[in-house]
């Protein structure tokens, strides 16, 4: 992939790579820094991202990957300053007012992001096993339990109108 081919790669994919990892997340914030980060990594890679012919799924999964390492490096700081009898920290706002990612949040982190890819990025099955590294009957199992889950949490539209009647 050329410099030109990896900018318009880039302009076409962020937003889009953004919005998918914002629904993964729960942080509109992280998602932008994480997906920034994965472009800057896809870069000095980019003529071996042609080659693989999917830079789109690379730069996503770099992308998580990088959030799971940094929520790693906040639990064991956290943990730390727990050990020690030190300030806790404290978790800044969120994007708690959309229910959608509310009801994410309280998923496990493998179902989210499962439902996350199936739902948001529309990938299928297959798709969604190769770029997570389980297998399609794993990547069902999160979909029924995320499905049922967020059925808890989240509030049924048809139900609201049925009351006020």
């Amino acid at each position: 992939m050329t410099a030109e081919e990896f900018e318009d790669f880039y302009a076409h994919a962020v937003r889009r790579l953004t919005g998918q990892l914002y629904v993964m997340l729960g942080d509109l914030h992280e998602a932008q820094d994480v997906v920034q980060e994965a472009f800057v990594r896809g870069w000095s890679r980019r003529r071996q991202l042609s080659r693989d012919g999917n830079p789109e799924a690379w730069i996503r999964t770099v992308a998580w990957r990088l959030a799971v390492s940094r929520w790693r490096g906040r639990r064991r700081s956290e943990d730390a300053w727990q050990r020690h009898g030190g300030p806790p920290v404290l978790e800044g706002p969120g994007p708690g007012s959309v229910a959608l990612v509310s009801a994410l949040r309280e998923l496990p982190a493998g179902q989210r992001r499962t439902v996350a890819l199936h739902y948001v990025c529309d990938l299928s099955v297959e798709q969604i096993a190769a770029e997570t590294g389980v297998s399609a009957s794993t990547v069902k199992t999160h979909l029924v339990r995320g499905r049922a889950e967020l059925a808890h949490h989240l509030p049924d539209p048809h139900g609201e109108e049925s009351s006020g009647a």
